[in-house]
């Protein structure tokens, strides 16, 4: 009864359209920014290194270098501040989580392609 009662609540904050990427998958995330009064669009662009929850709790990971600096930041996949996710290449994974990326550097990172036909 109970878990009925939360899929009817939940069921309303779910997006309609989701975006499909796996874990492996280079992305580029859309975010609403709001800064005061304006609002704007800002892309954190990077590597899929993690999914996690269900419904409308499911959240990704997502990792990339900056200025030498390894930068991860989760984002909630039904939240309405991500505007879209667009997928700019897929990676050939073995991996559920690919944790292992955040000891590597360099062209260690690089993981291989996915070809798609």
């Amino acid at each position: 009864m109970s878990q009925q009662l939360m899929n009817l609540v939940e069921g309303s904050y779910r997006k309609s359209e989701v975006p499909f990427f796996e874990v492996g998958d280079t992305v580029d995330v859309h975010t609403r920014i709001l800064e005061g009064e304006k609002e704007r669009i800002q892309i954190f662009s990077g590597t899929v290194i993690a999914r996690s929850g269900s419904g409308t709790r499911e959240m990704f990971t997502v990792r990339r270098i900056v200025a030498g600096e390894g930068v991860e930041r989760k984002f909630p996949l039904h939240s309405p501040r991500i505007e879209n996710v667009d997928v700019k290449r897929s990676s050939v994974v073995r991996r559920a989580k690919l944790y292992f990326l955040r000891d590597r550097i360099g062209k260690a990172v690089r993981l291989k392609e996915r070809r798609r036909v």
